[in-house]
């Protein structure tokens, strides 16, 4: 009952200060005031004093994702069209870093490969909505890859590099993929399910290709070839998917059964890391170091 009354009240007080056309931002802050007021402790009030900071800056990154939110949905914008701006704020800023070999892109460098992935995706034929399987362990190339491919439309279905046979077989197959690119290090593991792989399902191989005999055995293309020979200019393409339309797939871990696709559409991958972003105060010269596969979502 005593939340109830607080409740009303707290709407009426409410009512009352936009009647008097108080900012909704102060209404809001004064009614938050009058319900810890009416229903806490002074403990709780001098906790939410001791907090207050935090959670002011919790609403501000709030309030600055959703305004950024609306502007990217009102003007159709994509995640490739995103990065193109950040292109031209820092072109020769480090966009990648990868650990293991000391290998730098630069933003400018990483938009050349993508350019390159989206011209080679044009060049197979491949529409928007289709479907292409990532199979492969980290490496920049697979930003390169699902960033360029989604340039023009086609999306990038990310397996986990640890599957093999019936898993690996069901998360392509419930990918409905038309290609997979998998890499060299995934050789023996693509050769043992190339036989029941989907009728015209085309492979490409990326990396250090020693067992070339094997990937002759079931007509797996170097991917390296083909991308050598992309221009590196930006494609001569008008993505007609927006803010809202498919970006990409990932799964879940398979522990209470089969992995099962989930879809991340723009919006709500722009979402995910604006609010790492503001939430954390982080800053354009900051670096984050992923040690995560890049098959998951984070």
């Amino acid at each position: 009952m005593k939340l109830l009354i607080c409740v009303i009240l707290c709407l009426i007080f409410l009512a009352l200060l936009r009647l008097l056309s108080v900012p909704w931002l102060c209404s809001l802050l004064a009614w938050l005031g009058v319900l810890v007021l009416w229903m806490g402790s002074w403990g709780n009030i001098y906790i939410a004093i001791c907090t207050i900071k935090r959670d002011l800056m919790c609403l501000a990154a709030i309030v600055k994702v959703k305004l950024a939110m609306y502007r990217n949905l009102r003007n159709k914008r994509t995640i490739p069209a995103l990065f193109a701006q950040k292109v031209q704020q820092h072109p020769d800023k480090h966009a990648l870093i990868f650990e293991a070999t000391g290998e730098v892109w630069s933003f400018k460098e990483l938009q050349e490969r993508c350019n390159a992935v989206a011209h080679w995706a044009l060049a197979q034929g491949w529409a928007e909505g289709d479907v292409v399987a990532l199979y492969m362990e980290n490496h920049p190339l697979v930003v390169a890859l699902w960033l360029g491919l989604a340039m023009v439309g086609v999306e990038a279905a990310f397996i986990n590099y640890n599957l093999r046979q019936q898993p690996l077989l069901h998360c392509v197959g419930v990918s409905g993929a038309r290609a997979m690119v998998f890499g060299a290090e995934m050789t023996k593991a693509v050769s043992e399910v190339a036989g029941s792989l989907q009728p015209g399902m085309v492979l490409f191989c990326t990396g250090d290709e020693k067992n070339k005999e094997e990937l002759c055995s079931f007509q797996a293309q170097s991917l390296e070839a083909l991308l050598t020979r992309s221009p590196t200019h930006p494609p001569n393409y008008k993505l007609k998917k927006d803010f809202n339309d498919r970006l990409f797939y990932i799964y879940t871990s398979g522990t209470t059964g089969m992995p099962k696709a989930a879809i991340v559409v723009h919006s709500r991958y722009f979402r995910i890391a604006a609010f790492g972003f503001h939430s954390f105060g982080l800053r354009p010269e900051d670096i984050i170091y992923n040690c995560l596969p890049l098959y998951h979502s984070a």
